[in-house]
């Protein structure tokens, strides 16, 4: 299997085995995600980018299914990032330093800075994650409107059928349980409305990436 985004600024090609993907339990992968290095003088300019695997505890590992992402740049502070096909991305609210020593970044602690104006969804457990639901993959959240994330998960499960439901790995699916859900329980339309804000559903949650 092969990392499903696409990357710039040195990375790309990543694969993963059989092996790997069918580990169980709390180191399940559960997705690729793209991590990104970036200048620690202008944090939109990226430096370096690896697809990492995403697990279901939380961790990131590399894609050999080893807990360190191992990226070929010298020692220095950058900018780190995460993004994932269907979530908004994170960065580092400040430089992170890469050396010889292990760096351990945690973008799911609350206390833990990050880039923006909230920029991660909390959670009931405590922890911190991505906002989830962007379905044409434009740096947005939107359920109203122009190319808004909400008609595409309608198209997929088929328009005139809203109470169809479609397995499989789809960027419509928003709350990743392998199945592409218009209507009825666990449906990704109405995660996406509350992550626009479900008061507001004209609202537009923009990524907090430079």
């Amino acid at each position: 299997m092969t990392g499903a985004i696409d990357e710039a600024g040195g990375g790309g090609g990543e694969t993963t085995t059989q092996a790997t993907l069918n580990v169980t339990g709390k180191n399940a992968v559960v997705d690729w995600v793209l991590v990104e290095l970036r200048s620690k003088a202008n944090s939109s300019v990226l430096i370096a980018t690896q697809c990492a695997l995403l697990q279901r505890d939380g961790d990131i590992v590399g894609a050999d299914g080893y807990t360190k992402l191992v990226f070929n740049v010298p020692a220095d502070m950058y900018y780190m990032a995460v993004r994932h096909r269907n979530h908004l991305g994170v960065m580092t609210g400040t430089q992170v330093v890469l050396g010889k020593t292990t760096a351990t970044v945690d973008f799911t602690a609350p206390g833990f800075w990050v880039n923006g104006t909230a920029p991660r969804k909390a959670f009931s457990n405590g922890k911190m994650g991505l906002w989830a639901g962007n379905s044409v993959n434009d740096g947005r959240l939107k359920f109203t409107g122009s190319n808004n994330d909400r008609d595409p998960i309608l198209a997929t499960v088929g328009g005139s059928m809203p109470t169809a439901t479609v397995p499989g790995y789809h960027v419509e699916d928003a709350n990743m349980d392998g199945f592409v859900r218009y209507t009825g329980a666990k449906n990704d339309r109405d995660l996406l409305l509350m992550n626009v804000g479900g008061m507001s559903p004209n609202a537009v949650r923009v990524e907090q990436l430079p």
